[in-house]
């Protein structure tokens, strides 16, 4: 059984305790946003796999990709092309958006740019995308390249700056996060980062077997690398 629990009728608490009543025998949490000792008290009820999220208490079964790692392979293709005013959109609060914003800062502080470092408050909609993108225009000091939380705040990023007549990527490159369906389209063409969706689901249901199946007791944590997918909004700064 699936259920989502991004609606207002269902929160994740509401559609957890949904899947518990129906005697579900594992619960499989896709980017689950509940403090981590929730998951511990959870898997006494029903082994739980955390999908997409750092639990750092190493409790419960764990399968994710290396959100750090990832925003770093946009900085450092970036930096290769020559830019260096890089910003960042993150994700507001959570262990994602720790994770990916540390991993921004701590590339651009390997490439020696710690003086570019400029992290804007977003979180996981084009709404957010829009209004940090208005941000930097209204700033008068447009960096080179963006690298939003994801690719929908990254869409946002794109919309706002072709109202204003801003070129992607000729004068502004643009990148996100997830490689979902969206980034995909010819109209976007997004530069992104993949987390290998399908391999952590695999993983996800095998651990979930092996917990049932297997009595296995002791937590997993499968951590996968991520890959850079570079699509059109990418390019060589103007002044490069």
């Amino acid at each position: 059984m699936c259920l989502c629990s991004w609606s207002a009728a269902r929160d994740e608490h509401t559609a957890v305790e949904t899947l518990l009543a129906f005697r579900s025998e594992a619960l499989i949490l896709l980017g689950p946003t509940a403090p981590a000792d929730t998951f511990v008290s959870l898997d006494r009820k029903a082994p739980v796999i955390v999908v997409g999220r750092r639990i750092a208490d190493g409790e419960p079964d764990v399968v994710r990709s290396a959100d750090d790692e990832g925003v770093g392979l946009l900085v450092d293709h970036m930096v290769g092309l020559g830019h260096r005013a890089i910003a960042h959109i993150d994700g507001g609060k959570g262990v994602i958006s720790t994770d990916r914003r540390r991993g921004y800062r701590t590339a651009m502080r390997r490439h020696g740019l710690d003086a570019h470092i400029r992290v804007l408050h977003g979180d996981n909609t084009e709404a957010a995308g829009e209004r940090a993108a208005r941000q930097l225009l209204d700033s008068g000091e447009l960096p080179t390249a963006v690298v939003a939380y994801n690719d929908q705040c990254a869409i946002g990023v794109l919309a706002a700056l072709q109202r204003a007549g801003v070129a992607v990527p000729g004068e502004v490159s643009v990148a996100g996060y997830d490689d979902d369906t969206l980034s995909r389209l010819s109209c976007f063409d997004l530069t992104t980062v993949s987390q290998g969706a399908r391999e952590q689901a695999r993983y996800a249901v095998a651990a979930a077997v092996e917990r049932l199946d297997q009595d296995r007791a002791e937590p997993r944590e499968v951590v996968l690398t991520p890959e850079l997918v570079v699509r059109g909004t990418i390019a060589e700064p103007r002044d490069g």
